[in-house]
């Protein structure tokens, strides 16, 4: 990314109540899926000296900026270029594997946005990028200008709620090539009633939300992912996942209950008699909300949602 590693400033949400959640924890490594420039791992790592943190980030830029930022630490972190989907083997890599926590914070970080030549952004004119790997092959121009009508609504409505999708579609395809973000944005605002348009904030936000969500496969790998993290931690090892949007939120919301349940199907009333295995108790039975107070300074925390839970102890899950 231009501008280097020192561009890459990202202020992390929700950090008192994500190092409230980590406080206490068995023995072992805390893994940082999603490390960003290194955000919430310093919070944690300034706030619980006895913890070791392994920080994953897909883009290079993030991974360059957070070995600057977190550099004071030294071996109390270590930093892999990895997608978090990569966690299980990564873990195995480490010379403690023992994983105590694991730290989601989904969805685009601030640099990402604000740095123009990423094609994240409808604010800025760029080439149509969105990878948060830059090393990867598909990109938002790859999706725009070669999915067929019917693909693209799809995408729109599945990842955005787009209630205008199949009209976006349309004047998509009908406008190809389109090479930049400013033109998509153009187009996608074109193609939306005018009465739509004037509320609900920018018309092509959704539209730029759904297609970087297909360029880096975001939904698709998230709850493998969950369930991936959950089985890694260590018995009263705790999870955290912040979500930033509603298709995010279901997906964690319904792995974590999943894994508190085990998909018991028996009636509430009595005892469990289907084999289901427990393997986690919700500390919080809600997604909770960042304070008003940090809402007002910083606009990221007004759409998140913050779910958790804590691995049971074998004799818990029996």
């Amino acid at each position: 990314m231009a501008g280097g590693s020192t561009n890459f400033v990202h202020q992390p949400v929700m950090v008192r109540e994500i190092a409230e959640i980590f406080a206490t924890l068995p023995t072992g490594v805390v893994i940082d899926a999603t490390v960003g420039g290194g955000g919430h791992a310093r919070a944690l790592l300034l706030a619980h000296p006895h913890l070791v943190v392994v920080g994953l980030d897909q883009d290079r830029a993030a991974i360059d900026a957070a070995s600057v930022s977190l550099a004071e630490f030294g071996d109390r972190v270590q930093l892999r270029h990895v997608r978090f989907d990569a966690m299980a083997s990564t873990v195995r890599d480490l010379d403690s594997p023992r994983v105590a926590g694991v730290l989601f914070d989904l969805g685009v970080s601030s640099p990402q946005f604000d740095h123009a030549e990423r094609g994240f952004s409808y604010r800025h004119a760029a080439p149509l990028d969105m990878r948060m790997n830059p090393e990867a092959t598909v990109s938002a121009a790859t999706l725009v200008n070669t999915l067929s009508v019917d693909e693209i609504a799809d995408l729109l409505h599945r990842y955005a709620d787009e209630r205008n999708a199949g009209r976006i579609a349309r004047a998509i395809v009908a406008a190809r090539p389109v090479v930049t973000t400013t033109e998509l944005a153009e187009i996608v605002r074109d193609a939306i009633p005018a009465a739509v348009r004037r509320t609900g904030g920018h018309p092509a936000k959704k539209a730029f939300q759904a297609f970087r969500i297909a360029v880096n496969d975001e939904l698709s790998i998230l709850g493998p992912t969950i369930d991936q993290a959950v089985a890694l931690l260590a018995p009263e090892g705790r999870i955290a996942v912040l979500a930033y949007h509603s298709g995010e939120d279901r997906i964690v919301k319904a792995r974590l209950r999943f894994a508190e349940t085990g998909g018991c199907t028996c009636p509430p009333n009595l005892p469990c008699g289907c084999g289901a295995e427990r393997t986690v108790r919700l500390l919080h039975r809600s997604g909770r909300k960042a304070s008003s107070e940090e809402q007002a300074r910083n606009r990221r925390s007004t759409s998140v949602r913050l779910r958790a839970a804590q691995k049971l102890a074998f004799e818990e899950a029996a």
